[in-house]
C-alpha cells in the first residue's frame, strides 16, 4: 500500500520546490500540506488529484508503485538454463534491461559455450573453477585462462570458451551490453 504523504513530499523533493510553493499552486494551505506529508490528515480524491497535477503527475503515475531497485540477489532469484554442453545461471534476474548481465556458466567436460557474435559491447569472464579457452577470430587455437584468471576484451569479433579438461569449468562472465 502507498504511503501518501511520503509519495506527495517524494514528488515536490523532485520537483524542488518548497511546501510554501505547492500550497501556491494548488491553492491549499502550508500548514494542510505539511500535515499531508506526515500523514496527520487525509486529502479527498480532488485535492489529491490537485496536487498531482501540481506536482505534475497523473493519478496513475501518482499510485505506480515506485519499486524498490533490488540490490542483493539469492540463489532463488537465479534462472537456469541446463544444456548438454554448459549450464548457464542468469544470477542477475532481467539483467537485460541493465547496461550489463551478468551469468555464470558451467561447462562441462570436453565442451563449449555459445559463440557471441560480434557486437558493440565488451565482455569480462572470472574463472572461478577448473580451466578454459579462450577462442576468437584473432586467437583460433585459443589462449588458456586458469582458476583465478580473468578476461577483458572488446566485442569486436566472435569468440566462445572451450573446456579441454576432463573436470567441469566455471566461470563468471559479464557481457555489456547484455548478450545472453
Amino acid at each position: 500500500m502507498i504511503d501518501i504523504g511520503k509519495r506527495i513530499r517524494q514528488l515536490r523533493m523532485q520537483n524542488d520546490l518548497t511546501l510554501e510553493e505547492l500550497a501556491s499552486r494548488t491553492e491549499l494551505t502550508k500548514g494542510f500540506l505539511s500535515q499531508l506529508e506526515r500523514n496527520l490528515t487525509s486529502p479527498s480524491l480532488q485535492t489529491l488529484d490537485d496536487i498531482a497535477a501540481a506536482l505534475g503527475v497523473t493519478m496513475s503515475r501518482f499510485f505506480a508503485a515506485a519499486q524498490e531497485e533490488q540490490v542483493v540477489f539469492t540463489a532463488e532469484d537465479a534462472f537456469i538454463d541446463a544444456r548438454d554442453d554448459y549450464t548457464r545461471h542468469w544470477i542477475i534476474p532481467n539483467a537485460q534491461n541493465n547496461r550489463m548481465e551478468p551469468i555464470l556458466i558451467e561447462i562441462h567436460p570436453g565442451c563449449s559455450s555459445d559463440t557471441i557474435e560480434p557486437h558493440k559491447g565488451e565482455e569480462f569472464g572470472y574463472v572461478l573453477q577448473g580451466r578454459v579457452w579462450l577462442i576468437s577470430d584473432s586467437i583460433p587455437g585459443g589462449k588458456l585462462i586458469r582458476r583465478g584468471e580473468s578476461f577483458y576484451m572488446k566485442g569486436n569479433e566472435s569468440y566462445r570458451l572451450h573446456n579441454r579438461t576432463e573436470k567441469e569449468a566455471s566461470v563468471i562472465w559479464v557481457s555489456t551490453p547484455p548478450s545472453f
